[in-house]
């Protein structure tokens, strides 16, 4: 049985314990906070010298070619990859959904060039059509019909045909696609199609133009075999783990043989402290605290 004394100078040794680890404790936290604060200030310092980076970056072309630079930054700086990646990836019930939607806007994206190609081709000719279309246009002859005036707004019912949506939809589509990944791909391609035609119309040199159109059908595959590889999630268990079952042979709720069986509620509690208090005999409060520090 402990007396009184011993047991004072172990309330007295636990106290003291207590306030060792309470000073470390301050000190840990104290040299936390400035390495937060140097982290904080070196990370400032890192974003301003990226900045600074990608500054120089932007202001230097990283290809020969004007027009692989004009696509680079349609990719880069647009939202046409993200509409796509969207598009695609929400097309999950089949994978010929998906590859309807990819065939149908690559031959979306190489069809709406091919016009543009030829007008860009046809250069001041084309101009003086528009000239002559426009005279022609205002020397209308008296004897015509006013419905002829390209001005009249007709206000008459007419016979509901198909809307210029539908009709759009059916020119867009391709024969023997899946028609989910068909309608998918249209509703993306009128949202990224005059993002397109705006960076392309900007190239005038031929060269230029070709090879932005060659590498904007190439990258477009390319980034939905990507897409296509991100959803590839099926990976199956490993064979060990097929007939695992709960505490079968090696599992956590097995007692290993030989191990000591396990304490009864309060046991442990009750272990511990005589563990405690014979280790307390032989502790020393300047070592203690010289090995926190």
């Amino acid at each position: 049985m402990i007396d009184r004394i011993q047991f004072a100078q172990e309330l007295l040794l636990r106290e003291e314990i207590r306030k060792a680890i309470k000073v470390v404790n301050q000190r840990r936290h104290k040299r936390l906070l400035e390495s937060r604060r140097k982290e904080k200030e070196l990370k400032v310092i890192i974003r301003g010298l990226l900045k600074e980076a990608q500054t120089a970056v932007s202001t230097t072309a990283k290809h020969s070619n004007t027009g692989i630079n004009t696509l680079e930054d349609l990719l880069k700086n647009t939202n046409i990859l993200s509409v796509l990646e969207m598009g695609f990836k929400s097309l999950t019930t089949d994978p010929e959904q998906r590859t309807s939607y990819r065939n149908h806007i690559l031959v979306a994206v190489e069809k709406i060039l091919a016009p543009e190609e030829s007008r860009k081709e046809a250069g001041e000719d084309v101009e003086e059509t528009e000239v002559e279309e426009v005279t022609e246009a205002i020397s209308i002859d008296i004897d015509d019909k006013p419905e002829d005036d390209p001005d009249f707004i007709d206000v008459e019912e007419k016979e509901v045909t198909k809307s210029d949506g539908e009709v759009e939809k059916e020119e867009f589509a391709i024969s023997g696609e899946d028609k989910t990944g068909r309608n998918k791909a249209f509703t993306d391609f009128l949202n990224i199609e005059k993002v397109i035609l705006r960076s392309f119309d900007d190239l005038d040199n031929p060269e230029d133009r070709a090879l932005f159109g060659e590498y904007l059908i190439k990258n477009l595959a390319l980034y939905f075999d990507k897409y296509d590889t991100d959803l590839e999630t099926n990976v199956e268990e490993p064979e060990a783990a097929a007939g695992a079952e709960l505490g079968g042979p090696g599992t956590a709720s097995e007692e290993p043989e030989g191990a000591e069986p396990a304490l009864e509620p309060g046991e442990d509690e009750e272990v511990a402290n005589i563990e405690l208090q014979e280790v307390i005999k032989h502790l020393n409060i300047e070592d203690i605290i010289e090995n926190l520090l």
